[in-house]
């Protein structure tokens, strides 16, 4: 029997993690991306000569990568450049009130106490040892696992740590389990946000997901050149193990017979053999059809209203004025619950949503452009995943700039949008670069205790064909993306 042959479609995050385990592991691997570059996502846009990083600009959970790249006999400092900084982020608020969060805890439980006064300081002391009992509970027994169900994840806790279970109050909302912990409502914004990590609510996500708040203590790094240089780390690696990388080539069928899938046909009209396959895509495209009629039965669409959240996005390089950036920020209006309200029920972005604002050159290395040039940012809004419904008109975004940027500038930063020197993605884009996805960069949302088991594993309904990617088991965002791909590998090997 010859080589096994596995084509990987998509070289996202998660697709460059199966792609280096199934390589490991003796497989002759292809790797077709419709880009002309790795990183899904992790994607870098030209602006005004210079290269921004346009998507996940936070690295957080290194052990996931330390464990994939060690298994391939390297190290993530082989090929990469990291920076622990000290400063998590800086938030401000339309009063002129800051507050800097730190990666040493107590430096951090000072700042609030400051901020706010020592009942809310000893509240984020308690969130925080909280937050690792529920990251604790569930790391190995659900987030580095094939998807469990909610009776197999109690089997996998334990019997022994089922008053942990307990603990992490999954029936609660994050936003419900935060009112008791901080009684000033803009720290109840601040950590409420945790819930955007995985593009949702925090007025809907369960309380579970205060998880993220451990994982940022655990360790947040900066990369030299940004999240794009992991994609790129991820890929040479992979080359190194055999893998064989087409970028440019769009996947437009994966063929079968016998209920098994045989092959994939790429636009073009090349057809690829395969004795399995990867999907690497938002896992609804399947579902859609988009990948042929033979493997719409692999997963089930997510339907429009449990979308996770989109974005309007702005690569700038400009020179912000007035309010002193660091590399991550975090501007907030007034009612935050509304900000959610808008999105998901009445498909909209309220007039003051929160902005966050990567400041790309305020990191510990010399800035891209040199003394000449304006500073990279990056600026994000929520919005709803409503791309493939029109999304965002010229004259609805014209407004929403002009919101924005009067928004900013009561926060306290003048900063001009638009222009030549400004590059900006709507949910329509987001629907065009990711199929099926209506603009959703997070999959399905994470509303209601049971949403987490209803992301589809690994293993498809078709024979042969695995899924990765942040739609897929266990969830959204790099290092999550990254074990879907490991997971999604694992399945594959066992299967053989």
């Amino acid at each position: 029997m010859g080589e096994q042959r596995v084509v990987v479609i998509g070289a996202g995050v998660g697709g460059l993690a199966a792609a280096v385990d199934l390589a490991r592991a003796g497989r002759a691997v292809t790797v077709v991306e419709r880009g002309d570059a790795p990183g899904g996502k992790m994607r870098r846009v030209p602006v005004a000569g210079l290269g921004v990083d346009a998507g996940p600009t936070v690295f957080t959970m290194r052990w996931v990568f330390d464990g994939l790249l060690g298994d391939a006999g390297t190290r993530l400092e082989d090929h990469l450049e990291l920076h622990t900084p000290e400063r998590l982020a800086r938030h401000g608020w339309e009063d002129g009130s800051r507050l800097d969060l730190w990666a040493d805890r107590e430096r951090s439980a000072a700042a609030i106490e400051a901020f706010a006064d020592a009942q809310n300081a000893q509240g984020y002391l308690d969130f925080c040892d909280r937050s690792a009992d529920v990251y604790a509970t569930l790391r190995d027994s659900f987030i580095d696992a094939q998807r469990p169900n909610p009776v197999s994840l109690v089997g996998r806790v334990g019997l022994h740590r089922l008053p942990a279970m307990f603990r992490i109050q999954p029936f609660k909302s994050l936003w419900s389990v935060l009112g008791e912990h901080f009684t000033d409502p803009r720290l109840r914004q601040l950590f409420g946000r945790y819930a955007t990590y995985v593009g949702s609510s925090p007025l809907s996500a369960p309380a579970t997901l205060m998880l993220v708040a451990h994982v940022e203590q655990d360790g947040v790094w900066l990369l030299r050149g940004g999240m794009h240089a992991l994609a790129r780390a991820l890929a040479s690696v992979g080359e190194s193990l055999g893998v064989s990388f087409r970028y440019g080539a769009s996947a437009a069928r994966i063929e079968t017979s016998g209920g098994a899938v045989t092959g994939v046909t790429l636009a073009g009209g090349e057809q690829l053999p395969a004795d399995r396959v990867v999907f690497n895509g938002d896992a609804s495209a399947l579902g859609r059809g988009l990948l042929g009629e033979a493997v719409r039965r692999a997963t089930r669409p997510v339907a429009a209203p449990r979308r996770s959240l989109s974005a309007v996005t702005w690569c700038v390089v400009g020179r912000p004025g007035g309010f002193p950036l660091d590399f991550h920020n975090v501007f907030f209006g007034r009612d935050y619950p509304a900000e959610f309200r808008a999105i998901f029920s009445e498909r909209d972005i309220t007039e003051t949503p929160t902005v966050y604002l990567c400041a790309q050159d305020r990191g510990p290395w010399p800035a891209e452009g040199g003394d000449g040039a304006g500073e990279r940012m990056l600026l994000l809004v929520n919005a709803p995943a409503d791309g493939d419904r029109g999304g965002i008109s010229d004259a609805q975004l014209a407004a929403l700039q002009g919101r924005t940027t009067a928004f900013l500038a009561r926060c306290g930063l003048s900063l001009e949008l638009g222009g030549a020197d400004c590059r900006v993605t709507r949910p329509q884009d987001f629907e065009a670069l990711f199929p099926a996805s209506g603009g959703a960069l997070y999959g399905r949302a994470s509303h209601g205790p049971l949403a987490s088991f209803a992301r589809p594993p690994a293993r498809s309904r078709v024979r042969g064909l695995y899924l990765a990617g942040g739609s897929a088991h266990p969830g959204a965002g790099v290092p999550m993306a990254a074990l879907s791909g490991r997971l999604a590998a694992r399945a594959l090997i066992n299967d053989d």
